[in-house]
């Protein structure tokens, strides 16, 4: 499905190693919130990133890919190297004159099993992409379409939404935004949040417990 134009400007990176769907089920489980606070909430991606597209929490791969800015050749290109779980992760560079996203690569996107897209740009079709249950996150909607020149790099660390994604690295999204969660502390996010959960309910029983008027509970 790759737009054949330049071709030589498209680099990609050796294979990466993806964590397998059990070890990221849990993460889809609970809060994004909840997933950043158990990694001391360092790997939010800033709140420019909305949620533009689709209800259901986004849990994934990252597959990463940098463009020029407004064009999107090596997202065409990252398609071919696309596996079912993953989630494009693009650095637009923060551009959102011209969307990278669009329904046509949401089609793509489904006959590959990628589940989701984060932008640090723009998208459009908006509606469209909600329709194919896709979860799409950008910093803004534009119908501009884009440029698909290159040059672009896949498969290498990218920064988006003010944090570093790594190829592999494991995605979270619901309404309030997107974490990333470092392959390498996968298994340290996981542990984390049965106690940030009970932490959290224990301080809401409180909370409630001091409301004025709230009848007091037989022990």
């Amino acid at each position: 499905m790759y737009i054949a134009a330049a071709t030589d400007s498209v680099s990609l990176a050796p294979d990466w190693l993806r964590p397998a769907a059990a070890e990221t089920h849990r993460l889809g489980e609970v809060p994004a919130a909840n997933v950043g606070d158990a990694l001391g909430r360092m790997t939010v991606l800033d709140g420019g990133i909305r949620r533009f597209a689709g209800r259901s929490p986004l849990v994934g791969t990252a597959l990463t890919v940098d463009v020029r800015s407004g064009d999107n050749l090596a997202v065409h290109r990252a398609l071919d190297e696309a596996r079912p779980g993953d989630v494009l992760v693009v650095n637009g560079h923060g551009d959102i004159t011209r969307a990278l996203v669009g329904d046509l690569i949401g089609e793509i996107m489904v006959n590959t099993g990628v589940t989701g897209a984060v932008v640090d740009g723009a998208v459009r079709d908006v509606e469209a992409l909600a329709g194919m249950g896709l979860a799409v996150y950008a910093r803004a909607v534009t119908p501009a379409g884009p440029f698909k020149d290159g040059p672009g790099a896949i498969g290498v660390p990218v920064a988006v939404g003010g944090v570093v994604v790594a190829p592999g690295d494991v995605v979270v999204g619901d309404s309030d935004g997107v974490v990333v969660v470092p392959r390498h502390r996968l298994r340290e996010a996981v542990d984390a949040l049965d106690g940030i959960g009970e932490k959290e309910e224990a301080l809401r029983q409180r909370i409630l417990a001091a409301r004025p008027g709230r009848p007091a509970v037989a022990r």
